[in-house]
């Protein structure tokens, strides 16, 4: 179905010869065609703009009515007659970047609503947009174009640098973050770590937590994850670094640039990741781990000790993925050889029905 305009206020119609320059794409067809929106492939129109990034859409693309299809070179010559074509050796991002032109998001007014409570010695840079019931604290500074929604807080002396997003009900303390940091919905940054220590009489004493989170430039932190600040030491978020929803980060956790973990990891205290790695969703890891640069975890992995870097993990514990392919196929194989040696040895048979 078509983009509602009620949520996604469009910017068009642009030329081919647009659409081309924005995305780094080659356009083959007429430059000065008309293209009015993006829509998915199956539903896009004379004057809609869709992709193809893989061979299983091909009977579509064939199919299309779209005015134009952002594609590889492998697949030029599968669109129809009357569809242009804009070739890229990276259709998702030429066509993200042609969506964006679409639709570039609101405009920035610049301002404080009335109902927003501001330190008086917090520093908002040019263009900010601080929204209703928002609490900014003592010492804040935001850079320029931040925007920063309804019922966020953000505590004492936290740092931000330009065009930063803070979504509704975002929580921030003890954080120093880069440039075009995103904090979606309900995100908590700061709050204290889980360190605590016994006392000889059974109860527990929390330790302080005086460390902070570093956010490095372009961090995204989705909904609902939160990000404890270092104990001593800080937290830190490389740069470019992409947190799903539902993601725990503990204390003193450090990661390279360029990380993506999705929904439901959870990652314990003082483990550090390399840059690029990539945790699937729900994995889980030990805490004081050391995970090397491109590794990959698998969903549901159970991490426990150290990964090197490259190095593709799966299962819990967490195994190479070749091994751990092995052994599932070794342990299937083992259930069924048990189960009709097990019916062998004592002659036991599916019983008749009698009925």
């Amino acid at each position: 179905m078509p983009v509602d305009p009620r949520f996604y206020p469009a910017s068009g119609p642009h030329d081919l010869a647009r659409l081309a320059a924005v995305s780094g794409a080659r356009a083959v067809g007429d430059a000065a065609r008309m293209l009015a929106n993006v829509a998915p492939l199956g539903s896009a129109g004379p004057t809609d703009v869709s992709f193809v990034d893989n061979r299983r859409w091909l009977p579509v693309l064939r199919e299309c009515r779209a005015g134009a299809v952002v594609l590889t070179e492998a697949f030029i010559a599968e669109v129809p007659e009357g569809c242009a074509a804009l070739v890229s050796p990276q259709p998702n991002l030429a066509f993200a970047r042609i969506a964006a032109l679409f639709h570039p998001g609101p405009v920035r007014v610049g301002g404080i609503h009335a109902t927003a409570v501001v330190a008086p010695d917090a520093t908002i840079g040019e263009g900010s947009d601080i929204g209703p019931y928002a609490v900014i604290g003592a010492g804040v500074r935001l850079g320029a174009r931040c925007v920063v929604s309804a019922h966020v807080v953000i505590g004492p002396g936290c740092v931000f640098g330009n065009d930063c997003r803070l979504f509704a009900h975002a929580t921030v303390s003890h954080c120093l973050a880069g440039h075009r940091v995103t904090l979606h919905e309900g995100a908590r940054v700061g709050q204290e770590g889980f360190g605590f220590t016994p006392t000889p009489e059974g109860r527990f004493v929390t330790i302080p937590q005086l460390g902070r989170v570093v956010l490095g430039d372009e961090v995204e932190i989705g909904a609902n994850s939160c990000i404890d600040r270092g104990a001593m030491d800080d937290t830190v978020i490389g740069a470019g670094t992409r947190l799903d929803n539902l993601v725990q980060i503990g204390h003193n956790v450090t990661t390279g640039r360029g990380c993506v973990i999705v929904s439901q990891v959870g990652i314990s205290g003082s483990t550090t990741l390399g840059d690029y790695v990539t945790v699937a969703g729900q994995a889980g890891f030990a805490g004081h781990l050391k995970i090397g640069s491109k590794a990959r975890i698998g969903a549901q992995a159970g991490v426990i000790a150290d990964v090197p870097p490259g190095m593709e993990m799966m299962g819990t514990p967490a195994l190479p993925r070749r091994d751990f392919l092995r052994a599932s196929v070794h342990l299937r194989n083992i259930g069924a050889q048990g189960g009709k040696s097990a019916a062998a040895q004592d002659g036991r048979t599916r019983p008749k029905d009698t009925d």
